[in-house]
């Protein structure tokens, strides 16, 4: 007699067999009939096609570039200005923070809200783009209104990020030298 444990072992390995035959059993890119016998053929075809590398080619790229936050100056100079408010959302490899609304004790009925997007790691004027949203609120948060603030905050902002990003950069450049 079949126990159910068997019966269900021999029911899946049905239903894999009969998955496996039906994909005809080709791989894709496996037909030896494209490809060259010689194997200094193929390898130049795959070179020629993108689909390898040579040892002298690494020498002359020397790998990618990689920026981590601990290293870009822009990025840690932001986090040190708005150090006071909560991050709401904080992300390296898409270039943005933004930070959760922030009251101060000396004014309940107005919150603040900062969305710092980088567009370069390069310290410019242009790399940063900053939006600052206030809300106002009346009867204990029951009526608010959100409004982007005027240029002269983020611009502040802005002002004081790239001077602390600067002067982060020529301390990295003391400490190398």
């Amino acid at each position: 007699m079949i126990s159910f444990k068997n019966l269900k072992i021999s029911l899946f390995l049905m239903v894999f067999t009969s998955l496996l035959i039906s994909c005809g059993g080709k791989l894709p890119g496996a037909d030896a009939r494209k490809y060259p016998a010689d194997p200094a053929l193929r390898v130049k075809k795959n070179l020629e096609d993108g689909k390898g590398f040579r040892v002298s080619d690494l020498a002359k790229n020397k790998g990618g570039v990689f920026e981590f936050a601990s290293s870009n100056e822009l990025w840690r100079a932001s986090l040190d200005v708005i150090d006071f408010m909560p991050l709401n959302s904080v992300n390296y490899s898409g270039g943005i923070i933004i930070t959760d609304w922030y009251t101060a004790e000396s004014n309940q009925d107005e919150s603040i809200k900062i969305s710092i997007r980088f567009l370069t790691n390069e310290i410019r004027t242009d790399a940063l783009d900053i939006k600052v949203f206030i809300k106002k609120c009346t009867n204990a948060t029951l009526n608010c209104v959100v409004k982007e603030s005027e240029e002269s905050l983020s611009g502040e902002i802005k002002k004081e990020i790239l001077t602390k990003a600067a002067l982060y950069k020529a301390e990295d450049k003391t400490k190398k030298k």
